[in-house]
Order: C-alpha cells, then sequence, then structure tokens
C-alpha cells in the first residue's frame, strides 16, 4: 500500500505497490473524492480500482452526513454469490450424456432457463422484494418517475444481465465443484442512480455547491427529503439483487439436481453459501465516528467475514476471509479489475484466440453471442492472483477455485 498525500485535502490510500499502477483517470477521479469537504479520514483505493464513473471502480470512502449516487454506482448491489458442493469434479468430468459432457449439458441447460443480457422473463416472477415495496409504497410515491420500475421488475428477477456478470461451475483446491454468480440489481438500480444523481446535481447548483458538476461526485445530504429518499430506493434495489442472486443460484442448484439425478447415482450435499454487494452504501462506524461508507466495486472484509472475490472468465476466483482492516474501512477489492475497456480488448484480441485460450484450458462457455467475447477474456482483467497479493493485509484465501464452466450475457 502507498500513500498519496500533501497534493489534496485528506491522503489517498492505495493498495498497489506504487503510482505508475494507477492510469490516469483512476488517479484524477481519486483526487477529486479526496478534495470533497465531507470526506471522512481519507480516500482508500482497492488493488483491483480502475477509472469509473464519477468514482474510481474499487474505490472506498467514508462521507460524513452525505451520499453520493455514483459514489455507488449505476448496478446499486451488484455483488457474488457462492454455493459450494462437496461433488468430486473427478467423478463427474468424464461422464457422457445424450447432449455431450455432463457439464456441457448442465451449463446450456442454464443458458436456456436464466435470461442473459437484455432478456427478461416473458411472465411475471414471484418476488417478496416488490411485494413488500408495494405494501409501502408511502416511502416510495414521492418518486413517482421510479415507481414503474416496480413493475417492471417482477419481470427482470432471476435474471443475469450482461458485461462481466456471470453464473460459473468452478473446482475448489479440494476438487470439488462450486457454483458462483456474478449479477446485480439489472435495470432498477440504473434507473435509481440515474435519476438521483441528476437531481442531486439540480440540488448542488441551487445551493451553489463548490463540487464541480463535472466531476460528477453531485451528493445529497442524508437529512433532506431527497436523501432519504434515495436511501429507501437504494435499500429497495440492495433487496432486489439478493433476491435476484437467490433466485439464479435456487435454479442452477434445480438444474443441477436434475442432470445429476439422471446421470449419476452419487449422494452429495451443499456446504457454504455466501451471497454479499460489491456497489453500496451503509451507515457504519468507523473510528468511534457514523459516517456512510461507500463501496464501489468493493468488497465489506470484517474480520471473520466471508466474501467472495472473482476473477476474469478462465481464470481463478476466491473465497476470503476478511481480516478487518481500518484503514480501508474494512474493505476489499471486488474482482481482479479491468486492464482494458470493452472496445479496447476487442481491438487487442480476436474471438478465435479467446475461444481458443477457453479451449485449452477445458472451460465450458455457454453465450448466445460470442462476437463480443473478448470483452470479458481474462486478458481484458488485471492478473487475479497479483490483485489478491496485493491486498494481504485486507483478506485471507480460503478457496481457490477454477473455472469449469461459464454462462454469459
Amino acid at each position: 500500500m502507498f500513500v498519496i498525500a500533501n497534493q489534496t485535502k485528506v491522503p489517498i490510500k492505495v493498495w498497489l505497490p506504487d503510482e505508475s499502477q494507477m492510469d490516469d483517470i483512476c488517479k484524477e477521479q481519486a483526487l477529486h473524492l479526496a478534495e470533497l469537504p465531507f470526506i471522512f479520514k481519507w480516500v482508500s483505493l482497492m488493488s483491483d480500482t480502475h477509472a469509473g464513473m464519477g468514482m474510481p471502480i474499487g474505490g472506498v470512502i467514508a462521507a460524513n452526513d452525505v451520499i453520493i449516487p455514483n459514489a455507488v454506482g449505476v448496478d446499486i448491489g451488484c455483488g457474488m454469490a457462492f454455493v459450494g458442493t462437496d461433488i468430486r469434479v473427478e467423478e463427474i468430468r468424464d461422464i457422457m450424456t445424450d447432449n455431450g459432457l455432463l457439464l456441457q449439458g448442465i451449463v446450456g441447460d442454464i443458458l436456456r432457463n436464466i435470461p442473459v443480457g437484455f432478456q427478461h422473463h416473458k411472465n411475471t416472477q414471484s418476488c417478496m422484494t416488490l411485494d413488500n415495496a408495494l405494501e409501502s409504497m408511502d416511502k416510495y410515491e414521492p418518486n413517482p418517475e421510479l415507481c414503474g420500475q416496480l413493475d417492471a421488475g417482477y419481470y427482470q428477477i432471476g435474471t443475469l444481465g450482461g458485461g462481466n456478470h456471470f453464473i460459473e461451475l468452478q473446482e475448489d483446491d479440494n476438487g470439488c465443484l462450486g457454483i458462483m454468480i456474478h449479477s446485480g440489481s439489472r435495470n432498477f438500480g440504473k434507473q435509481v442512480c440515474d435519476f438521483f444523481h441528476n437531481l442531486a446535481r439540480e440540488l448542488n447548483q441551487k445551493w451553489y455547491s463548490d463540487v464541480p458538476d463535472e466531476w460528477r461526485l453531485a451528493f445529497l445530504p442524508v437529512d433532506t427529503q431527497e436523501g432519504r429518499q434515495y436511501i429507501n430506493w437504494m435499500n429497495l434495489a440492495l433487496d432486489f439483487a439478493v433476491e435476484n442472486r437467490t433466485k439464479m443460484m435456487y435454479a442452477v442448484r434445480s438444474i443441477l439436481e436434475k442432470w445429476m439425478g439422471r446421470h449419476t447415482d452419487i449422494a452429495y450435499s451443499y456446504t457454504e453459501e455466501i451471497n454479499c454487494h460489491h456497489n453500496y452504501a451503509a451507515l457504519e462506524n468507523h473510528y468511534g465516528n457514523n459516517v456512510w461508507v461507500h463501496r464501489k466495486g468493493a468488497t465489506r472484509a470484517r474480520s471473520g467475514e466471508l466474501a467472495v472475490i472473482p476473477g476474469a472468465m478462465g481464470s481463478y476466483s476466491y473465497v476470503v476471509r476478511g481480516l478487518g482492516e481500518k484503514q480501508s474501512f474494512c474493505s476489499s477489492s471486488h474482482g481482479a479489475g479491468r486492464l482494458y475497456s470493452r472496445t479496447g480488448a476487442k481491438q487487442n484480441f480476436s474471438v478465435e484466440e479467446v475461444m481458443n485460450d477457453l479451449d485449452k484450458q477445458g472451460v465450458i462457455l455457454g453465450k448466445h453471442n460470442k462476437k463480443d467475447v473478448a470483452e470479458e477474456s481474462r486478458f481484458a482483467y488485471k492478473d487475479i492472483d497479483e490483485v489478491m497479493n496485493n491486498q494481504k493485509d485486507l483478506v485471507e484465501t480460503v478457496k481457490q477455485l477454477r473455472t469449469l464452466g461459464v454462462v454469459k450475457g
């Protein structure tokens, strides 16, 4: 970890060896954060940090009495779910079915039954989060522009999305099968972020805020009606994201059980279950103060707390245990962090190159359109093992997981 100091109101603590490993835009955004008048203590950047919208991805800030929509991001509640099993991969790897290998059949079945990308369910789905919201509409009626998202959410719950979201079958370092899901609040969270970011911009101009609009860090005091409304909608999106991952996990488990029952007589059980966010804000106590901790592409890592840090498609992912490092506000990285933009990845790596790489590693890919596969290849991301090495004071590894099959939007 190194520190950028004496340039801004508060220091910037970066979990990288030196400043040369930060891209220029990421550094510029961090310098903007460190000039905000309400930042508590310092700005923390995790080892996967890179440029985002207004605030770097992999960024953590604690704020006094304000909340910043763009410091949470457009995919509110984006995060990870993981379920382990005691199924030995070596016992099922070579099982053949009418649909090819057993793992190929499972991946194909997931792709057919869980909507990905811009797809959603054709019929409304059950959703406890939205049912509860409709029973408490007094919390949401002040923002009629967003209320339509409640109806739309019944079609989006239990869907994966696109971009870097995925469903993976993995093998842990004990040779056992695991299921990992990366997804968030779908379009719901984006609409909430965009609405309140624009509202905050208007109010900041009205208040003659000294936070420049071009920094894209417009804020809402939490004791205002607008601030309280954002918190209501953000928490709703967080609950929606948890239920979204949970429903997909149940669907994947059902598919796994169907294929295992048809083609094996192996008795098995599920082990640990984890469901955690890495795009959110929460009121927490740090250094004796109650502050709004914003984690944008960062995972909470309190002492003893289990979390999931995914690598890129075809590399390693990790189940970790938090070490409760105070300087990071008890946070860690949320993944490997991008090395290339989506456009840059497609310009530098061909579809054939990526598919050959996955084939050499024995990774089964479930994807409707492979033209943009380079965007999420492991070449587009930082080395996850280097990222993990740079945050040994933040988390300890519980399991290392290798990709067997992956479903992408």
